[in-house]
């Protein structure tokens, strides 16, 4: 089954630990009518936004399209670039901040929680 959704469809949310100029929606999502076993969003970090140093149980994957983010690790500090990504393992912790000018637009691929 397909699902096509249009950005003005696109669901807004705040992430957990992100602050408020940190703009996040999700593009494929089961609030979206997506079927999927994971989920994709799109994030906007302004100029010296953050996501906190924190771990979180899923893995996740970061594509940055526009901009620069750093992404800072408990033993390594990555910069990524348009196209550039990251794989962060389960239980991984990190940090993701935009420490330029210019804004970042990034995308996230998640999966969902384990049934419980």
């Amino acid at each position: 089954m397909r699902n096509v959704v249009r950005l003005a469809e696109a669901h807004k949310y705040e992430a957990p630990l992100h602050d408020v100029t940190v703009h996040s929606m999700f593009l494929q999502h089961k609030l979206t009518g997506s079927e999927g076993e994971h989920w994709v969003s799109i994030s906007y970090y302004l100029p010296g936004a953050r996501a906190e140093m924190s771990a979180a149980p899923l893995e996740r994957t970061y594509v940055v399209l526009d901009g620069e983010l750093t992404v800072e690790f408990e033993d390594e500090t990555v910069q990524l670039g348009p196209l550039d990504s990251v794989y962060i393992g389960p239980n991984e912790t990190r940090e993701a901040r935009n420490d330029t000018n210019k804004v970042v637009t990034m995308l996230v691929v998640m999966p969902y929680p384990p049934a419980q």
